[in-house]
């Protein structure tokens, strides 16, 4: 890969977008990060915001101005910036379609006029909505099941139609519950698996939605890097204008995680392994069962995906204990 490239990672500051700055400046790119910090954290760029190669422009892609200059100079976008959660998109739809339609929008409009190369954008399993059938294959999916599933689903049709009006090459990647370093466990909207572990390390009950049935193809972190890699490197013209399922192919219910979770918890304090857990009624919008077919980013993309859920969970399980114990 050349060295001089310059990717714009939008949600830089956040979960998957600092691992995505961290992991490209480690080959040799410059990057720009755009964040407005609403989700994103400081201290999630630390560890390389002193790099020369390393941009953060503090900025949000609901103001098109900000968007017009963070692509300035750029090779490729890598858009992450959104507002996740499906419970926080049924409590304010507006803002939610605000930031993941609107600000999508932006980022396209500018990612166009700039002459990107190509804008890579998180999609999400959401989009697969009602639809029962498993595992999921990308060109089938239902009607979606909340406000945030909604934008996911416009983000995909907006792509496409940059695609085939503009020119703009863009790869989704509908990402099927990704966990790992960096996740926030805080705050009313917190991810499952870094809030189960926050419990269990405090010796408190975890709570699940429902009787803990419901199945998940839980994705690490390094097997979506992998995929935005990939995306921004292929040049088979069947691999672009499209979107894959960014998963691992395999799935697990909330009681298997839990298990899970407690083993890997207890080598560190076997106080944990005792913890109970306590059940809840079922989220509304959510779907019951989640399983990807990776078979499309395997065939197009030479996807080959390293962490199953128990690999890529004791690495997290390790990251924080030593760092928010």
């Amino acid at each position: 890969m050349k060295t001089h490239n310059t990717i714009l990672i939008t949600g830089g500051a956040g979960f998957i977008g600092s691992n995505l700055c961290e992991y490209f400046l480690g080959l040799g790119y410059k990057v720009v990060c755009l964040d407005n910090f609403s989700t994103g954290h400081h201290h999630n760029l630390k560890d390389f915001i002193a790099d020369d190669n390393f941009k953060l422009i503090e900025g949000d892609i609901r103001n098109i101005a900000d968007c017009i200059e963070a692509v300035q100079g750029v090779d490729y976008v890598l858009h992450e910036a959104a507002l996740g959660s499906v419970p926080r998109s049924i409590n304010d739809p507006i803002t939610t379609n605000d930031v993941n339609v609107s600000g999508f929008l932006n980022m396209l409009v500018a990612s166009r006029d700039a002459k990107v190369k190509r804008f890579v954008y998180a999609a999400s399993s959401s989009t697969y909505g009602d639809s029962e059938g498993l595992p999921k294959v990308e060109d089938v999916i239902g009607k979606p099941l909340s406000p945030y599933a909604i934008t996911k689903y416009v983000n995909e049709l907006y792509a496409d139609i940059f695609s085939r009006t503009y020119g703009l090459e863009t790869i989704g990647l509908r990402y099927f519950n990704v966990f790992g370093r960096k996740q926030d466990p805080k705050g009313a909207y917190a991810a499952v698996i870094p809030k189960f572990v926050m419990q269990l390390m405090a010796l408190e009950s975890p709570l699940i939605n429902g009787d803990g049935n419901f199945s998940r193809d839980f994705t690490y972190i390094d097997n979506v890097i992998q995929m935005n890699a990939l995306a921004i490197a292929t040049e088979n013209p069947e691999a672009i204008n499209t979107v894959y399922n960014t998963a691992y192919g395999d799935r697990n219910t909330l009681n298997n995680l839990v298990d899970y979770l407690k083993e890997y918890l207890s080598e560190y304090n076997a106080e944990i392994a005792s913890v109970e857990i306590v059940y809840g009624p079922n989220r509304a919008g959510d779907i019951p069962h989640s399983l990807a077919s990776i078979d499309k980013a395997k065939k197009l993309l030479g996807y080959d995906p390293k962490y199953s859920l128990q690999g890529g969970l004791k690495e997290a399980v390790s990251w924080y204990w030593n760092n928010l114990k």
